[in-house]
């Protein structure tokens, strides 16, 4: 690794991008975080650069508005960050139904876990393809393999950044830039209560840690991998979403989502 060079994380200052800072620290990365939470961020880097040596830089950022991404990326090139590992972590869902939900929240949800993760690996792949080397971790989900009534928006999202990842990957192969999308399964991180799903037993269900799936992610990342599947309730359904029928599969989701 160039010391001059960056990891890039978004949703660093909890849950699965917390894990994945104190990992990409641990191993000498050089870091810039972004995240709402200033004080938060400010406090993760006081911690990681003593217990590391390495560089962080702190950007406080609302992800979820327009042009965020293209702010940000202008930020860091005009700081002289270069970026070799983007993380696109940031995202969020919402449990419930469709036409009951929140229209403002649900155009949030597709500009953060779509469209910002579209600028944000355009611009900075952009340019790791012109120095011939780079990294992007996108987080996709269990959610991404099959429809999902009730987490309509949400899986629809992560299908489209399973889709897109994978595609991605195979583009940039030979230019020295991998795409690595990480398909989390029930994980315990607070994001369960941010969609209003507290109440559902799927998180019940093979749930792991945000430390076990970060592990799972950074390592396939720095090997290069196209996906990584994190934990045996998404390689269940990834098998089980290819041989049964997808009506028989929605109504399988709907009633585990709901019993």
């Amino acid at each position: 690794m160039k010391n001059h060079t960056y990891t890039l994380i978004t949703g660093a200052s909890n849950g699965i991008g917390y894990e994945l800072t104190k990992l990409f620290a641990a191993g000498k990365h050089n870091l810039i975080l972004v995240a709402r939470s200033e004080n938060k961020l400010l406090t993760i880097k006081e911690e990681l650069e003593l217990q590391h040596g390495i560089s962080i830089a702190v950007i406080a950022k609302d992800l979820s508005r327009e042009n965020a991404a293209q702010e940000l990326f202008e930020a860091t090139q005009a700081s002289g960050l270069a970026v070799d590992i983007l993380v696109n972590n940031a995202g969020f869902g919402d449990f419930g139904d469709f036409l009951d939900a929140d229209l403002a929240k649900l155009k949030n949800m597709l500009n953060l876990n779509v469209n910002t993760l579209i600028q944000m690996t355009y611009l900075y792949a952009g340019e790791m393809r012109k120095n011939g080397f780079g990294k992007v971790l996108n987080l996709a989900s269990l959610a991404g393999l099959t429809a999902m009534p009730y987490f309509t928006m949400y899986a629809a999202t992560k299908a489209f950044v399973l889709s897109f990842s994978q595609a991605l990957d195979e583009e940039l192969r030979r230019t020295g830039v991998c795409v690595t999308a990480l398909c989390p399964g029930p994980v315990v991180t607070g994001f369960e209560n941010a969609a209003n799903m507290h109440y559902s037993p799927l998180m019940m269900i093979g749930a792991y840690s945000a430390k076990q799936i970060a592990k799972a992610g950074y390592k396939a990342t720095m090997k290069g991998k196209s996906v990584q599947y994190g934990g045996w309730v998404v390689g269940l359904v990834n098998i089980v979403s290819r041989l049964l029928p997808r009506k028989l599969m929605r109504k399988i989701i709907k009633k585990a989502l709901l019993s």
